[in-house]
């Protein structure tokens, strides 16, 4: 019985340390939530700016553009995957990957080659154990996304998609991320980047409606050239922002579930091992009287 009261009480300690680290991680990634809202909520006004600038643009005006034009055939679409640097953040990853899995799927159902972008150690490491080729790889900084980073993405998916298909270039691109949706909901989100397809902000007009006239200086290819690197770094941005506030929602979630479970295990092993010991001081006293009784025998 001894044996097995130490047993229950290293199992007790074990708990509590367990429940220490992940009490500290969940209020962490509670105090981390605020500033990443905050961000996002920052960041998502001009993004929705950006975009409706590049759809008024492309919407009222004639100009062919190689990035808002959809190419007669798709040959190849590149996807990026945003996922997390860190795991102990419940399906945060997982569901990102599992989500980018079915939209190769469908890519290829339609005759199209795939190439992937990472963004994550978890991404990069789900790629590394399949043995899975990818592009490019960005990993760090996935909890605290920095604009850098987001230009960095940009300009390789910007020169990729430039260039020809014979040279390894992409006919669209499409990114996948976790949108942040509240503190215990975050949505997976497939967005086709390139070409622009969703004209956001801009409504279909009727067939007797007068369309507003639209002057652009010095032309409409400068226009496009110069707004389209920046709507793509600032869609970028934005989904790295709505990814790391889904992360760190993801955290505390699974902490706290973790946090939980301590406790109920801690309160379990405490009442196996008062069984125990109760069970261990019953023998004892038993093994009391029995000797006495024997002794008592004995003498007479």
């Amino acid at each position: 019985m001894g044996a097995q009261l130490r047993v229950y009480r290293q199992k007790i300690k074990s708990a509590q340390t367990t429940k220490k680290i992940t009490r500290a991680m969940e209020l962490i990634s509670a105090s981390r939530i605020q500033k990443a809202q905050a961000r996002v909520t920052a960041s998502t006004p001009y993004s929705r700016a950006i975009t409706r600038a590049v759809s008024a643009v492309a919407t009222y005006s004639n100009v062919e553009h190689v990035l808002t034009t959809e190419p007669e055939k798709i040959q190849r679409a590149a996807v990026v995957i945003f996922a997390s640097d860190r795991g102990l953040a419940g399906g945060f990853s997982s569901q990102v990957l599992r989500e980018s899995e079915e939209l190769s799927e469908l890519l290829r159902s339609q005759g199209k080659d795939v190439v992937y972008f990472l963004v994550g150690r978890k991404s990069v490491a789900y790629f590394h154990f399949r043995h899975r080729a990818s592009e490019r790889v960005w990993t760090g900084g996935t909890d605290q996304p920095a604009f850098e980073t987001a230009k960095d993405i940009g300009d390789a998916l910007l020169e990729t998609f430039l260039r020809d298909y014979e040279d390894g270039g992409v006919d669209e691109i499409h990114i996948v991320y976790n949108r942040f949706v509240s503190m215990v909901s975050q949505v997976p989100e497939v967005v086709r980047l390139l070409p622009l397809e969703v004209v956001e902000g801009v409504e279909e007009p009727e067939a007797s409606a007068i369309l507003p006239l639209y002057e652009f200086e010095p032309d409409v290819e400068t226009v496009l050239d110069g707004l389209l690197p920046v709507y793509i770094e600032s869609r970028l941005f934005n989904a790295m922002l709505q990814s790391a506030a889904s992360e760190h929602a993801a955290r505390q979630k699974a902490m706290k579930s973790a946090t939980d479970n301590a406790d109920k295990l801690i309160t379990d092993y405490t009442r196996l091992a008062n069984n125990a010991r109760q069970s261990e001081i019953t023998q004892q006293i038993s093994e009391i009287v029995g000797g006495a009784d024997a002794l008592s025998s004995a003498k007479n």
